[in-house]
């Protein structure tokens, strides 16, 4: 408790920040374990795109809209593609750029920090009254490293949670455009089938 203390006014918004960080990091790793359905190995997803009906659950419903009975040529397979895309990447797209705003944040308002508790540490040697003096420049220094101490502690695991966020996002991305070459790859075989 004397670290929010000893940090100053800033270690206040230092905590709401963190928990808006970490809120939103949380947010998007349950998205992700949410829907699963990208970590499918390429050699079963390759064998549920060409027979869906093995598939089961939500990766059977997306191979279901882009390659129900509605769908009839490849552009109709890259348009409901396009959708699925959208709506699984665009939210996640938006709140991993508001996560790293954020993110980015965290250090800068320590290094606000401490240039707060630097004032106050100049202020300090500037009155030289005494033991007051000695009191005055330690807790200007303290309130300087805390505050920068606290940002570096918030960001770099933020960070490296963004980072793995990212990591997931590029997964299913590349799930669903694999799935989206296939389809259409099985609609250019069953036209060329029927024309031939």
């Amino acid at each position: 408790m004397t670290i929010l203390t000893d940090g100053g006014i800033l270690m206040v918004p230092l905590s709401i920040l963190a928990l808006t960080i970490y809120y939103t990091a949380f947010k998007l790793f349950y998205f992700f374990s949410e829907h699963r359905f990208y970590r499918v190995q390429r050699q079963r997803l390759i064998e549920f795109v060409f027979n869906p009906i093995l598939a089961s659950g939500e990766l059977r419903a997306v191979l279901d809209y882009t390659q129900g009975t509605e769908v009839e040529t490849t552009s109709d397979v890259q348009a409901r593609f396009a959708e699925v895309l959208s709506s699984y990447l665009s939210e996640t797209d938006s709140k991993r750029s508001y996560l790293l705003v954020l993110i980015t944040t965290a250090p800068l308002m320590g290094l606000l920090g401490t240039v707060m508790g630097m004032l106050t540490t100049f202020s300090g040697l500037a009155v030289s009254v005494g033991g007051s003096t000695v009191d005055q420049i330690a807790a200007g220094i303290s309130e300087a490293l805390i505050t920068t101490q606290t940002g570096l502690i918030i960001a770099i695991p933020a960070y490296v949670m963004a980072t793995l966020i990212q990591k997931r996002r590029n997964e299913m991305e590349a799930c669903l455009t694999t799935m989206e070459a296939l389809t259409v790859q099985l609609y250019e075989k069953n036209s060329n089938q029927n024309n031939g």
